[in-house]
């Protein structure tokens, strides 16, 4: 696997390169910005290890660069800023995973080991689309409508209401929807999951038949009337 480290903290990125190569990945770093998106042009890497603040630029204007990319690599985004505010505005923009400073080297090699094996899973050739009522999510184009009419959702709402999908009443705890939607194995008491959630449910109620269910104390249900 290549990994592009970007990160302004040189001491950080000499660490992480050495640790990360012990563990076998080919890495290269970059501690300036503008040399980012030029890089991963000519080298397409297949994950990009991003920090957020740049001395006083944000990376969001360039993760959303990437993202644009006709085949872009993932991007796990490192931040000293720990707001679920901001985390939620990085992953809407397109991160795929979202490490906050300071962090153990264990957790940051569980989290792109987790983005590898995500890279490397077989599509689901074998169903194009799960429908529920009048709901329909198109796997391969990733969008959902209901009775023809596209939905808006962002990039982890989409992903939110597929594992929900897959798993039609049953019940699906905190845990489970981190690990698997935000590949991540933090605190499950996290209000992200909430947020999402909330969110989720006013653009599916077109759908009046479909809701997703609070089940206090063990974790979600998608349930269709």
């Amino acid at each position: 696997m290549n990994i592009l480290l970007a990160d302004d903290e040189k001491p950080l990125l000499n660490f992480l390169l050495r640790g990360l190569r012990a563990e076998g990945f080919e890495c290269t770093s970059l501690n300036e910005l503008h040399e980012v998106l030029p890089f991963i042009k000519k080298n397409t890497p297949q994950l990009v290890v991003l920090d957020r603040l740049f001395g006083s630029q944000d990376s969001l204007s360039i993760l959303e660069s990437i993202k644009a990319l006709p085949n872009p690599p993932m991007v796990l985004m490192l931040t000293a800023l720990d707001e679920v505010s901001e985390r939620v505005k990085g992953l809407e923009m397109g991160a795929d995973d979202y490490l906050c400073k300071p962090f153990d080297f264990d957790e940051l090699l569980a989290r792109i080991t987790a983005l590898r094996r995500r890279m490397s899973a077989p599509q689901q050739a074998s169903q194009n689309t799960i429908k529920l009522g009048n709901l329909e999510l198109a796997l391969q184009e990733r969008i959902v409508s209901v009775n023809g009419e596209e939905l808006a959702l962002t990039k982890i709402e989409f992903e939110l209401l597929l594992y929900f999908a897959e798993n039609q009443n049953k019940v699906l705890s905190r845990e489970r929807i981190l690990s698997r939607v935000w590949q991540t194995y933090s605190d499950p008491n996290t209000n992200i999951i909430d947020v999402y959630v909330s969110r989720l449910r006013k653009k599916i109620e077109r759908e009046p038949r479909l809701s997703i269910q609070t089940l206090r104390g063990n974790g979600y249900r998608l349930a269709l009337k």
